[in-house]
């Protein structure tokens, strides 16, 4: 069967739903796992399963240990300096790209989602779902950037990592509590794409990274 067949979906199913699964915190960083565990996980067949473990294992999502099996990606120090190193490396570029290019639309709907939440935040203690929804409005604006590139090549790798920075969110610094600083730090962002000079957003940026960075590093 061609590569467009029934076990490249099969392999695409698996992937989507064992990342799913990994950020609904169903199997947690550091926790040992078996391939019929990923098949009752997943309810996939166990080909797609050992087919999809050395894309995992390439992408630094798990690896399998000798004598003791499959192992879902530590947060560990390492982990985080890398993925926000390689996040910022890649959000700078794309931040000073999409300050010249982003149509006023854009960027006025972001603002409007931005300042929505923020009001809430600080009008009244916010209900679990809506701290999730001010966690979508956080990833989106971050996506939304990526994505204005138009490269595909930047797009996956951006997800991939982006995978590993929820983790390391969930597992350091969840936005719950903090959804007024955040909101405030992506609404000094918007303000510099609107000026319209990128080294001002990059700067924006940056500092908005690091930020959340020395918080990952904190714990």
């Amino acid at each position: 069967m061609d590569e467009g067949g029934e076990p490249l979906r099969l392999r695409e199913k698996a992937y989507a739903s064992f990342t799913r699964h990994l950020l609904a915190r169903d199997v947690r960083p550091g926790q040992f796992v078996s391939q019929r565990e990923l098949v009752a996980l997943t309810g996939l067949p166990l080909g797609a399963i050992r087919e999809l473990v050395p894309r995992l294992e390439a992408e630094g999502l798990l690896s399998t240990i000798p004598q003791r099996g499959i192992q879902i990606a530590h947060i560990d120090l390492n982990l985080i300096r890398d993925a926000f190193q390689f996040r910022l490396f890649l959000e700078k570029e794309a931040i000073a790209l999409f300050t010249v290019s982003a149509s006023d639309a854009v960027v006025a709907k972001l603002r409007r989602e931005h300042e929505d939440m923020l009001a809430r935040g600080l009008a009244e203690e916010l209900a679990p779902e809506i701290v999730e929804q001010a966690q979508a409005i956080d990833w989106n604006l971050h996506d939304t950037i990526i994505d204005a590139v138009g490269n595909e090549i930047i797009a996956k790798a951006y997800r991939v990592n982006s995978i590993k920075m929820r983790l390391i969110n969930q597992e350091r610094f969840r936005i719950d509590g903090r959804v007024v600083p955040v909101m405030r730090e992506h609404l000094a962002i918007l303000a510099a794409i609107e000026s319209r000079e990128p080294q001002k957003a990059v700067d924006a940026i940056a500092e908005h990274i690091n930020n959340a960075r020395a918080l990952a590093l904190k714990v």
